[in-house]
């Protein structure tokens, strides 16, 4: 049974930004399950085979191809056509060879930027926060609202300094292996993924904080020498000294 008060439909004028989907011709739009993503950080898997892809001409058509599990996320076979894709996430269509990785543009829209088969099994997650869980473990909460247990041997364990906030892990994918740490400090690469200056790379160069709870503001340096400023949250470390995964 739905949660009272929950929304069940969506009107296409009203739908996301980001979404590169007609907005007038049609009346309603698919809204996103509850997942991974937010609806307005993530498409609707949907909208990614029949709108972005063109696999489909209509929805039932669309449906059909997700039911046979044609279409992976993350490496793991999706059938679900409300299911929420969002930033950093890996698209795979196995019997073409495409992959896909889902970013933002300039104009804050998400596409599908083409990767290489290699880089498919590797998924950046950023460290949104961490906690200590029963059994003495650490847990750590994605920005894409995953979270992965990591095993302490005690709670003198240094392994948990290791991971901090707005940290990126390299994880394999669909094995959800951790294959590296890439701290978030002064001349670490980034890819900010919100904001007026979303999908600009570069790499950092200071980070000021300010009292009052105000946030964090980053300083980026981009290829060109050009400084430029964004908020902590919005920058998303892609490599130490160069991006580790290819960008638009």
């Amino acid at each position: 049974m739905a949660r009272k008060g929950a929304k069940r439909h969506l009107k296409r004028l009203s739908a996301p930004t980001q979404w590169y989907i007609e907005r007038k011709r049609y009346k309603w739009a698919v809204r996103p399950r509850p997942g991974p993503h937010s609806m307005r950080t993530s498409i609707p898997l949907l909208y990614i085979v029949r709108d972005y892809l063109g696999y489909a001409k209509t929805a039932r058509e669309a449906r059909k191809i997700l039911n046979e599990g044609k279409v992976l996320v993350d490496g793991v076979p999706r059938k679900d056509y409300k299911f929420p894709v969002g930033i950093m996430d890996v698209i795979s269509i196995p019997e073409t060879g495409e992959h896909y990785r889902v970013l933002p543009n300039r104009i804050g829209k998400l596409i599908l930027h083409p990767i290489t088969d290699k880089e498919a099994n590797i998924k950046p997650l950023r460290i949104s926060n961490k906690r200590m869980v029963k059994g003495g473990n650490l847990q750590l909460n994605f920005h894409d609202g995953t979270n992965y247990l990591v095993k302490l041997s005690s709670l003198a364990d240094e392994t948990k300094d290791r991971f901090k906030t707005a940290y990126t892990v390299l994880m394999k994918v669909p094995e959800k292996e951790i294959i590296e740490i890439i701290p978030f400090e002064i001349g670490a690469q980034v890819f900010v993924v919100q904001g007026k200056n979303v999908a600009r790379t570069g790499k950092i160069v200071e980070v000021r904080q300010f009292p009052g709870g105000w946030p964090d503001v980053v300083t980026i340096e981009d290829s060109e020498g050009e400084l430029f400023d964004t908020l902590k949250e919005y920058a998303f470390v892609v490599g130490k000294e160069k991006p580790e995964i290819s960008l638009p």
